[in-house]
């Protein structure tokens, strides 16, 4: 019989431990077998004391469910019809043998000293969790200084989320936030999800948090590299840090960077405020600023929401959707919801610890930020696991031990349904950095992802295709534009629709990212450091709507210094014609008659360190808000 990995886990399990959590395996697998057309056999719900207290915790006793085919359902585990019956069968049948050894007091069939996986080392996540009967290890970790440190970035984490409590400071931020206008949009968005998908569940706080990132990005908040010069206004760099001043004490300030102009010889001094209240009213920073006054605006907006700190020097937010029942990833400096695996497949960003803070608890959500399991948890070596999870449990305990039994059990079973998502690792989809590929359709059409061929693209690993709409089709006519300083596409052609970040309508894209210069007040998009080619394509397809191409007329705008090139070609089956990046509008009556087409643009050259801010595409002042980089327009006749 194949070794199975899941029963080789439970096998590290102590004799009784895994004699007890084995029955109920089997009863779980028995009951299908025996009455495949019972639903209630079918489905498992996590919050059952049985299976949360005697289960949860057990290193491989999940796993094991997974690997016999369940899957994750929100508040339950499900076996599905599609499952196969076979698989489930091979797994009970592991199990069994190797429990009837062990009853016999015969040796394991299975060997029971493994190294530890990923899995296992979440399954023991479960020890965090109040109430549950989890003994953890008296194990020290690596060494006391290391703990202190550790211990001391998670209480300054924890208390300083209890600033978003205070009511004053949330009135404060309230002022400012266009309340009523997000509401209003988010009503809107709601309404369209429910036409366009009936069996939508989502409320209208799911889309309250996407009008929430949209405005803080487009309108509230500044990102800082370095503050021009506040003397000629030119640019400067970073120069050993200035001594806060008495304002600066005040508001807590630890530090004070240096923005120096090498022209006029000016100190322009940059206070990190740590205190969400400053950020109000300074509205600028980076990381650590975006999502501290994002935090707060949250709580204002009567979201619940929790601050996430990342060892590898990031920090966002996440928001928990009481329709959804789960936590939603979101991140204000990116205007980016539900994309976790956004920084290690993105950003190639090695992380090792990710921790959650709230008014009521701290949670260890590393693994919802990471496809890689065990490579995460060989990182994890600044404090051992049983010390981490003890001390987070002891710490939610404390805060926890005023609240009310309702709310426990609230917070409880919230956890739990975490935890379980937390077990099986997930894999980066197609378009994982270009939009969401799974979820409902409503969910996606908040996001501007309504296309007709979504299902089909994530599955044959393509991106975004244009696609008469109805109203396009009846009009005989595609126009579309983008602006740069929106980051917003505009699909004139189908009621002025609106679909943010210049990514979300792209083909193919091979290092290309947006680059705003904050201190010039100019943004563009340009091949990412480092790589010397960059590529990006758009799609138009008409044969699905049994339509040809009468006219097509394309503008597109870029720029180049020094030696960068940017070259823009327009392919149609053999056909491929270069045209110019001028910004002026050119037609192309050679492909009348076809039914798709491809706009390409390739970016190269440029001398030096900076070759790749060399050649740019749709390179527009942040101001320009009425202009577009970039706009094509279609005209249709039957095929």
């Amino acid at each position: 019989m194949a070794v199975s990995p899941a029963v080789t886990t439970l096998c590290e399990n102590p004799n009784e431990v895994f004699l007890d959590v084995t029955k109920l395996l089997l009863t779980y697998a028995d009951n299908i077998l025996r009455y495949p057309n019972e639903e209630k056999y079918r489905s498992i719900r996590i919050g059952n004391p049985t299976f949360s207290t005697k289960l949860l915790p057990v290193k491989g006793a999940v796993e094991c469910l997974f690997e016999m085919g369940f899957e994750e359902a929100e508040t339950h585990l499900v076996f599905p019809k599609s499952a196969s019956v076979e698989q489930l069968k091979l797994v009970r049948e592991s199990i069994a043998t190797e429990r009837d050894q062990r009853l016999r007091g015969e040796s394991p069939v299975q060997p029971v000293s493994q190294p530890a996986t990923a899995s296992a080392s979440v399954a023991r996540s479960f020890a965090a969790i109040p109430d549950l009967p989890v003994e953890l290890p008296s194990q020290q970790p690596p060494s006391l200084e290391t703990s202190m440190s550790f211990f001391v970035t998670l209480q300054t984490n924890f208390q300083h989320v209890l600033v978003y409590e205070n009511p004053e400071l949330q009135q404060k931020a309230r002022s400012v936030i266009p309340h009523q206008e997000l509401y209003f949009a988010s009503q809107q968005k709601l309404k369209e999800a429910n036409e366009s998908d009936p069996e939508c569940k989502l409320g209208v706080e799911d889309f309250l948090v996407l009008e929430l990132l949209r405005w803080f990005k487009n309108d509230f908040f500044t990102w800082v590299d370095c503050l021009p010069c506040s003397s000629c206004g030119g640019p400067t760099q970073h120069a050993p840090s200035l001594s806060p001043n008495t304002d600066d004490l005040r508001w807590g300030v630890q530090r004070v960077e240096n923005h120096y102009c090498q022209s006029c010889q000016v100190s322009t001094r940059f206070p990190r405020y740590n205190n969400p209240e400053k950020l109000l009213e300074t509205r600028r920073g980076r990381c650590g600023e975006w999502a501290n006054c994002f935090t707060l605006c949250c709580r204002a907006m009567d979201l619940e929401a929790r601050y996430i700190w990342d060892s590898t020097d990031h920090v966002w937010t996440e928001i928990y959707s009481v329709s959804q029942r789960r936590w939603l990833h979101c991140d204000p400096c990116e205007n980016v919801c539900d994309k976790p695996l956004l920084y290690e497949v993105g950003w190639g960003k090695k992380i090792a610890y990710v921790l959650a803070f709230s008014k009521d608890q701290v949670v260890d959500v590393t693994w919802r930020y990471s496809c890689n399991h065990p490579e995460v948890l060989s990182r994890r070596t600044r404090v051992q696991e049983a010390w981490l999870l003890h001390t987070i449990n002891n710490v939610t305990a404390t805060r926890q031990q005023f609240l009310s039994p309702e709310r426990k059990k609230e917070l409880t079973e919230r956890l739990l349904v975490e935890l379980v998502e937390f077990i099986s690792p997930k894999k980066p989809k197609p378009g994982e950095l270009g939009g969401r590929s799974s979820g409902s359709l409503a969910w996606r059409l908040a996001r501007g992802e309504t296309r007709e061929s979504d299902d089909k693209a994530s599955t044959q690993a393509v991106g975004f295709v244009f696609t008469p709409t109805e109203k396009e089709k009846t009009d005989r006519i595609l126009h579309v534009r983008y602006s740069a300083s929106k980051d917003q596409y505009c699909r004139v052609s189908n009621g002025s629709e609106t679909i943010q970040n210049w990514y979300q309508c792209v083909w193919r894209k091979e290092s290309i990212f947006k680059k705003v210069e904050n201190d010039w007040q100019m943004v563009y998009l340009a091949r990412t450091e480092g790589s010397s080619t960059g590529s990006i394509s758009w799609k138009f397809d008409f044969a699905p709507a049994g339509l040809k191409i009468k006219s097509v007329s394309v503008m597109a705008s870029s720029q180049t210094f020094h030696s960068g090139k940017a070259c823009w070609h327009l392919e149609s089956g053999q056909f491929t014609t270069d045209f110019s990046g001028d910004g002026s509008m050119q037609s192309f009556p050679s492909l009348s008659g076809s039914s798709e087409f491809i706009v390409a643009a390739e970016l190269s050259g440029g001398i030096g360190e900076t070759a790749w801010q060399h050649s740019q595409l749709f390179r527009q002042s942040l101001k320009e808000t009425e202009e577009s980089s970039f706009e094509i327009i279609v005209y249709l006749q039957d095929a």
